[in-house]
């Protein structure tokens, strides 16, 4: 599986808008298995729940505070270059060229 860290860098998107390309990746990841849907929860699961711990850990030490944002701002780069890898595989035929 090829992973892409932007949905310009997916082949057949890379001409399109943005809205264009959200809304077939969208219509994409409406096609995911259950067992891809559930790997991608997951991930997302082991992302967030650190901040909750961090939050909870924030009357002892307000640094988990800091620890728990700066989580949450990188929570894109770990989950959605995952989920246009996954979904690039469900675009139409004539639109991704590139099925390795």
């Amino acid at each position: 599986m090829k992973v892409y860290t932007s949905t310009k860098k997916i082949p057949g998107l890379a001409d399109l808008s943005l809205p264009e390309r959200m809304a077939l990746l969208e219509q994409a990841s409406r096609k995911m298995s259950v067992p891809e849907k559930t790997f991608l929860n997951v991930i997302k699961l082991f992302v967030i729940v650190p901040v909750f711990f961090m939050l909870l850990r924030m009357v002892d030490n307000w640094w988990s505070l800091a620890w728990a944002a700066l989580i949450l701002l990188l929570y894109p780069l770990f989950v959605k270059p995952l989920q246009y890898s996954i979904s690039a595989k469900y675009l139409p035929k004539n639109m991704n060229k590139d099925d390795t």
